[in-house]
């Protein structure tokens, strides 16, 4: 069981692990109940309902496996797990006004583009695309957007044609794009501060209609590993200070390169410091 996963419902981490025999995710039940009961103790509320369950006769607790999953600590304990379908009849016994709005969340969330765009970036390691890319380049940037978003997005890989607008933000103007592109990837890119101000104007250019912020910090690491043989960590920045350090960056970058550098790691080959990275890439980009 070594494909890993933390998904996110309302800034609540959701850990997973799948099981290959069975082709099937297992689900922290812990952090379910943490997430839909606000418990200050969601362990000990999960011992409660395990000993009423039991007292009841409920077959559910019967199906619970433990399964070794890294915590807060960075240590690995044995956790109580259900698979989804066991997890959807869990919720329904806890009495939560979230209830409906998980499995909303739950059951569907794989099936918007994000999902299915997630699932690629998970193959994107095993894939072997990266070790073909030429890093810090235009052409990575769309190879990766392509493999992420193919198939989802007709214009996936392609450099739009519109000028675009986000959060009050004006990215680069379609006229001007192409020319900025070829600036930004002349950029030096042998420091830490050069490579950081390289991706501060990869984001001010926003060269796709959509997936800018997922394939460039992808496109980010990959120059990290080529020059300096380090990769970010990314579930150690913090959703919020990210995102206010990434609109703070468009006139100082002070704050995105303070959050980039503390957490730098030199385990570029980590299979599951990818697998947390592409999770909380893509939980930066939820609507909260």
């Amino acid at each position: 069981m070594n494909k890993k996963s933390i998904r996110f419902y309302k800034d609540h981490e959701v850990r997973a692990v799948w099981d290959e025999e069975k082709s099937t995710w297992w689900f922290s039940i812990v952090d379910i109940v943490g997430a839909i009961t606000d418990s200050p103790n969601p362990r000990k509320y999960w011992s409660v309902l395990k000993s009423r369950l039991k007292k009841a006769g409920n077959e559910l607790t019967t199906r619970c496996s433990q399964l070794k999953m890294t915590a807060a600590d960075g240590k690995r304990y044995a956790t109580d797990c259900f698979s989804q379908d066991d997890i959807i009849q869990l919720v329904r016994v806890i009495p939560s006004k979230k209830t409906e709005d998980f499995l909303d969340w739950f059951v569907y969330s794989d099936n918007t583009i994000d999902g299915q765009s997630k699932k690629k970036a998970y193959t994107l390691m095993e894939s072997g695309l990266l070790d073909t890319l030429k890093p810090g380049t235009v052409k990575c940037l769309q190879q990766i957007h392509a493999f992420l978003f193919g198939g989802l997005y007709d214009f996936a890989g392609k450099i739009r044609t519109k000028t675009i607008w986000k959060d009050g933000t004006l990215f680069c103007r379609a006229e001007y794009l192409m020319k900025n592109l070829a600036i930004i990837e002349a950029m030096p890119e042998t420091t830490f501060d050069e490579i950081a101000n390289k991706y501060v104007e990869m984001n001010v250019a926003h060269p796709f209609m959509e997936g800018n912020g997922r394939s460039t910090r992808i496109w980010l690491d990959q120059i990290f590993k080529k020059r300096l043989g380090l990769c970010v960590d990314w579930s150690k920045i913090d959703k919020k200070k990210y995102l206010a350090a990434m609109q703070q960056s468009t006139t100082d970058a002070t704050a995105i390169k303070a959050l980039l550098k503390q957490a730098l790691t030199d385990r570029i080959d980590d299979r599951e410091i990818f697998m947390k990275g592409i999770d909380y890439s893509y939980y930066y980009e939820q609507n909260d």
